[in-house]
């Protein structure tokens, strides 16, 4: 049997509470998601002025990326390079800003955030996926 490291409340507020600066210090609205490695919802933050689609919409992200085991922008480059038939795959999320998180090797949730453009999102979600780095042997 193997054993492998799990989020815990502790580190998702870590990430999401990374998210937050990283949004507010470029006065970004966003809606932001932290999910386990399955998928399933730990944390969500919906800044002022983020639309309410947000919330659903950055779960997804974050979902994709937890259950693909990568970024969500990698199955938006898919799709837009001629990979159509990816579209029936059952993510709702395959839109850039969904970050996977890594933990010794072991991909252990991930972040979703929307709101913003998507390289923003993108720059929001990579900041609070890499804010446990250096914290967990």
């Amino acid at each position: 049997m193997r054993s492998k490291p799990v989020l815990t409340v502790v580190e998702a507020t870590r990430i999401l509470e990374a998210a937050r600066a990283e949004a507010e210090k470029n006065q970004w609205a966003v809606t932001i998601a932290v999910v386990d490695d399955g998928g399933h919802l730990l944390a969500l933050l919906r800044l002022d002025g983020c639309a309410p689609i947000g919330a659903y919409i950055a779960t997804e992200k974050a979902r994709t990326s937890a259950l693909g085991r990568r970024e969500s922008k990698q199955y938006e480059d898919m799709i837009n390079g001629g990979r159509t038939a990816f579209l029936s795959a059952p993510l709702a999320g395959t839109l850039e800003g969904g970050v996977p998180v890594m933990v010794d090797g072991h991909v252990v949730g991930a972040v979703g955030v929307s709101g913003v453009k998507p390289d923003q999102d993108s720059q929001v979600a990579r900041t609070a996926a890499n804010s446990l780095n250096g914290l967990i042997d």
